[in-house]
C-alpha cells in the first residue's frame, strides 16, 4: 500500500512533457511538479515564457528570473507530484551556487547609484535640449537638441531594462512609475511591449522560431535556416523567405547600420499595434497614457522649430543617435551560436552563455553600454543589477572554463567585425537560395 502511495506521487520525465498545451500546461521546478494552465493569463512575465517550458524541468530560467517571494506564490500552484527520473546537471549545480551567494550578500537588493544618476544626467539633458529649440534660433543648436534627445532616449532605454528586469527604485509602485516615465513617455515605447518581448528573449536565447530578437525577416536574416519558412511562435505565424525578402538580405551587410539609425522606429509601431490589439497587456490604460504623453510632447517640442528642413534634421539626429543602442542590441547575440526549435530548460545555462558576447571596454564606459557589455552575466543572473556585473565576471568566466563553454569577450570593434562578418555570409547565400513565396514578414530591431 504504502508503495502504491509513494508512485501515485511521482510522474516520470516523460509524463511531464505530455503537459505542454495552453489547456494543460505543467512544469518542474526544484524537485516539484506545478499546475500553471490557469497562470498563464496572468502571469507578470507573459504566457509566452511559460508556454516556452511547458512539460519540462523550469528550475534554471525560474531561479534566474524571479525574485525569492515568488517561491510563496508557486505553493498554490504544487499538485503533489514530484519527478521520479530527475538528474540535475554538473552545469546546473554550479550555476545555483553563486545565486545562493549573491543573495546571502545581499547584491540583489544593492541598487548601487547608476540609476540615480543616469535620471540625473536624463533630466539635466532634456532641459538643455528644450533651451536649444526653444530659446535660441541656431541650426547647430536645434541639431545638438537633437543629439541630446537621442542621448537621452538611449539613457532612458537602459533605465527602462533596468526597471524591467527587477525592482531597482525603493518601492514596485516607484519602480512601476519609472518604468512608465522612462519609456512609455519618454522614448514612445510601451514597457508592457518590451517586457513581453524581452522576457521571451532570455527564455528562448537565440533560437531562430522562439525568440522575437532574432526574427527580422524580410530585413535581416543572421542564419541560412530562416531560409526554410519556419514559424515564429512569438508573433504566430510563418517566416516566409520571398522576393522581397531575398533582394533585402543579400544586401543585409550594407543596409545594417543605415537601418539602425531608425530601428527606434519599430518598436513605437509594434508598440501601437501591441497597445491596440491589447494582447491581454497589463495595466493597458497607462501604457497607452504613457505613449500617448511622448507623441505629444515630442511633435509639441517639434513644433517650435523654424521650417520643415530644420524640423527634419533635428529628428533626423535623434534617430540616429538612438540607434547606437540598437547596434548595441544585434551585437550582443547576431554573430554568435543559434539554433532550431523549443528552448529547453535543462539546457539554459549552457545556451545563454554560448549565446551571447561580451564587448570589452574600460569601467569608465559602462554608463554607454547601460550593462549589457556583460552580456553573458547578464543573461545568466538578468535579476542582478549592472553595477555588479563587472564584478561577477571573473566567476562567470571560470563557471565557462570549468564545463568548457564559449565565453566570447571582444572589443566594440571585433564586435562589430563579426556581427558584420555573419550577415555578409547570409547575405551571400541568399542570393542563390529559392524564394518560397508569398508570406506575413514579422520582426523587430
Amino acid at each position: 500500500m504504502e508503495t502504491q502511495i509513494e508512485k501515485k506521487k511521482h510522474i516520470t520525465l516523460e509524463e511531464l512533457r505530455e503537459h505542454n498545451s495552453p489547456s494543460d500546461l505543467w512544469i518542474f521546478i526544484h524537485d516539484k511538479v506545478y499546475d500553471l494552465t490557469h497562470w498563464i493569463r496572468d502571469h507578470p512575465g507573459g504566457g509566452i515564457p511559460l508556454l516556452n517550458l511547458a512539460g519540462q524541468d523550469a528550475t534554471d530560467p525560474f531561479t534566474a528570473l524571479h525574485p525569492p517571494f515568488a517561491w510563496k506564490h508557486l505553493d498554490r500552484f504544487f499538485i503533489g507530484y514530484h519527478l521520479s527520473n530527475n538528474q540535475i546537471s554538473d552545469l546546473s549545480k554550479d550555476y545555483q551556487l553563486p545565486i545562493s551567494d549573491f543573495t546571502k550578500l545581499g547584491l540583489f537588493e544593492q541598487k548601487g547609484h547608476v540609476i540615480l544618476l543616469t535620471l540625473f544626467i536624463i533630466f539635466t539633458l532634456f532641459s538643455i535640449a528644450v533651451f536649444f529649440i526653444i530659446g535660441t534660433t541656431s541650426l547647430y543648436a536645434h541639431v545638438a537638441a537633437g543629439i541630446l534627445i537621442g542621448f537621452i532616449w538611449t539613457q532612458s532605454g537602459w533605465v527602462a531594462h533596468d526597471t524591467g528586469h527587477a525592482t531597482v527604485m525603493l518601492t514596485p509602485w516607484f519602480n512601476r512609475i519609472t518604468q512608465l516615465f522612462y519609456a512609455n513617455c519618454l522614448t514612445g515605447v510601451s514597457i508592457g511591449w518590451w517586457k513581453r518581448t524581452h522576457n521571451a528573449h532570455h527564455v528562448a536565447c537565440n533560437s531562430l522560431d522562439f525568440d522575437p530578437d532574432l526574427q527580422h525577416i524580410p530585413i535581416f536574416a543572421v542564419s541560412n535556416e530562416l531560409f526554410n519558412t519556419l514559424t515564429s511562435y512569438f508573433y504566430e505565424r510563418k517566416m516566409r523567405y520571398d522576393t522581397i525578402a531575398k533582394t533585402l538580405i543579400s544586401h543585409q551587410h550594407w543596409t545594417f547600420y543605415p537601418v539602425m539609425c531608425f530601428a527606434s522606429l519599430n518598436l513605437s509601431a509594434q508598440s501601437i499595434v501591441l497597445l491596440l490589439w491589447n494582447k491581454n497587456v497589463p495595466n493597458i490604460f497607462q501604457e497607452i497614457l504613457g505613449v500617448m504623453v511622448f507623441w505629444v510632447w515630442y511633435s509639441y517640442l517639434v513644433s517650435f522649430l523654424p521650417n520643415n528642413g530644420e524640423r527634419l534634421l533635428f529628428v533626423g539626429a535623434c534617430f540616429i543617435v538612438t540607434g547606437i543602442q540598437h547596434v548595441l542590441f544585434c551585437l550582443s547575440h547576431f554573430s554568435t551560436s543559434v539554433y532550431v526549435g523549443q528552448p529547453q530548460g535543462d539546457e539554459w545555462c549552457k545556451v545563454q552563455a554560448t549565446g551571447s558576447l561580451n564587448i570589452r571596454c574600460l569601467p569608465w564606459m559602462d554608463w554607454f553600454y547601460g550593462g549589457i557589455q556583460f552580456q553573458v552575466e547578464h543573461h545568466l543572473f538578468p535579476r542582478l543589477p549592472r553595477c555588479h556585473l563587472r564584478r561577477i565576471a571573473p566567476l562567470v568566466r571560470e563557471l565557462c572554463k570549468k564545463h568548457k563553454l564559449q565565453y566570447p569577450s571582444v572589443d566594440f570593434c571585433e564586435a562589430n567585425r563579426r556581427t558584420l562578418a555573419t550577415l555578409k555570409d547570409i547575405a551571400l547565400k541568399a542570393r542563390n537560395m529559392e524564394v518560397s513565396g508569398p508570406g506575413i514578414w514579422c520582426g523587430m530591431l
